[in-house]
């Protein structure tokens, strides 16, 4: 059936309006991700090195249940690794049991714990703070509870700082053992992280992308930027400690750790919508104007395109013959954002151990996706763990 002209009207009108939006946010992606084509090979675990060259710093609060492969895995590195500082933030959960077995097994690995928080501090962050004082090695790894390292991972990462003369570099993980609606819905999660910062390796400070899991930094570097203070009030510490340190001219990178280490950060999907969402908005480390730009990109180039398609394709199908041209356009737009998407599972895929159907079928996931990083901008998280962080610096937590 052939609808009169008049009723396309206001839609032609629309549908104009939105193919001149969303090939605009095509663009912003587009430059994003051009350098993705240089984007090196994933870094090679390597047992040689330096001596003693490194530090590696675990804070922990109740992680008994995930702790014990990090640990296993830390112990089994090279004598690049000085030491492990596990920094307890008073487990109740045999976390500490846990580290000292850990410790008479590895005389390298030692238990600390933290004072008590002051006002202003996230727990994790002021757990790094806490150990700083106490590394004596040039470089400082952090890594995190859930991450099960490669043998070769401290060597892997610091060849791969010293090659690139980074004075911090972070490294992207391994996801395995993901709950069923994970392998669906934390794809398309992570590709906002990419659709928003760009293919890793940016020069602009404010698009610098980091991962916290494995974040290994020049000591002296932190020392004088005042260690992991500048990240002291954010969710997202990472990227907002990378942000602040490449301001003051550090040379920041983040590289392709797939071969060094896994993550398996939560038990199901629903921990993962509410615990991965207080930080995967990077509302911390970005202004509010960037952080609403953002977003609208998301929205008009993740969200929007696959569902736009099919009803461009159905109105260039039944529309009259005046309006074939918008909703020819349309569909192209669209068609063209569709395959970037494409090319960005593609290039996530090694991030995976398990890509069965699910995986590729996360694109349907990108307007829940986009939703979740809405809905951490607009409402504040204060809870992480089951404890509370009712303000720290202003909106910060």
């Amino acid at each position: 059936m052939r609808y009169p002209l008049p009723l396309f009207t206001p839609l032609v009108a629309a549908a104009t309006a939105l193919v001149a939006a969303q090939t605009f946010a095509a663009v912003v992606v587009l430059r994003r991700l051009l350098s993705g084509r240089r984007r090196p090979p994933p870094v090679a675990p390597r047992d040689d090195g330096p001596a003693d060259a490194v530090t590696v710093v675990v804070p922990t609060y109740n992680e008994a249940r995930r702790l014990a492969p990090c640990l296993a895995g830390l112990a089994r590195q090279s004598d690049v690794l000085a030491e492990v500082l596990v920094v307890d933030s008073r487990s109740t959960d045999g976390t500490r049991a846990l580290v000292e077995r850990a410790a008479e097994r590895d005389a390298r690995i030692r238990l600390l714990t933290d004072p008590p928080r002051p006002d202003g501090w996230i727990g994790k962050v002021w757990a790094l703070q806490h150990a700083l004082a106490r590394v004596r090695t040039p470089w400082v790894l952090g890594v995190d509870a859930d991450t099960v390292p490669a043998p070769g991972l401290v060597g892997g990462v610091l060849a791969a700082a010293l090659d690139g003369s980074y004075d911090v570099v972070s490294f992207s993980p391994r996801f395995v053992g993901l709950a069923r609606g994970e392998r669906w819905l934390q794809p398309a999660i992570l590709a906002t992280l990419v659709y928003r910062t760009g293919a890793p390796g940016s020069d602009d400070p404010e698009r610098v992308l980091a991962n916290g899991q494995c974040f290994l930094a020049r000591r002296d570097v932190l020392l004088a930027a005042g260690g992991y203070e500048a990240a002291r009030a954010s969710w997202a510490d990472d990227v907002t400690l990378a942000r602040a340190l490449a301001r003051r001219g550090a040379r920041v990178g983040f590289l392709d750790g797939a071969r060094l280490y896994d993550v398996r950060a939560y038990a199901s999907t629903r921990e993962m919508w509410r615990e991965w969402g207080r930080s995967v908005d990077l509302r911390d480390a970005t202004t509010p104007a960037r952080q609403w730009g953002d977003l609208a990109v998301l929205a008009l180039a993740q969200a929007a395109p696959l569902w736009v398609a099919i009803g461009a394709a159905w109105w260039l199908a039944a529309g009259s013959a005046a309006a074939r041209p918008a909703a020819a356009a349309l569909l192209g737009v669209n068609a063209l954002l569709l395959g970037v998407r494409g090319a960005l599972l593609r290039a996530l895929a090694g991030s995976y151990a398990e890509r069965v159907a699910l995986f590729w079928l996360s694109p349907l996931a990108d307007p829940a996706a986009v939703f979740r990083i809405f809905l951490s901008t607009v409402r504040r998280q204060r809870r992480w763990r089951g404890r509370a962080f009712p303000g720290a610096a202003g909106d910060h937590e």
